[in-house]
C-alpha cells in the first residue's frame, strides 16, 4: 500500500518507509527504514514529512 507521505496523519512510528536524505536530494537516492520519530510538526508538507529512522538517519518521506 502506498501512502501520501506529504500528510502527517499517514505516517506513524514503526512504519516501513522510503526517505530521501538531505545529502541525497540532488540525486533522489532512496533510503529505506523504520520510522522512529516524526520531525515535521505541521499536518502537511509539499516535499514530504521529515522523519528520523530507527538507525538515526533523518530525511523526508519519498513522494512519487
Amino acid at each position: 500500500m502506498i501512502v501520501d507521505g506529504r500528510y502527517r496523519k499517514n505516517i506513524y512510528p514503526g512504519q516501513e518507509v522510503e526517505i530521501v536524505l538531505k545529502q541525497d536530494q540532488r540525486t533522489g537516492k532512496i533510503t529505506a527504514g523504520t520510522v522512529k520519530d516524526l520531525l515535521t510538526k505541521s499536518e502537511f508538507h509539499p516535499h514530504g514529512i521529515k522523519v528520523r529512522l530507527e538507525d538515526g538517519q533523518v530525511g523526508r518521506i519519498h513522494v512519487k
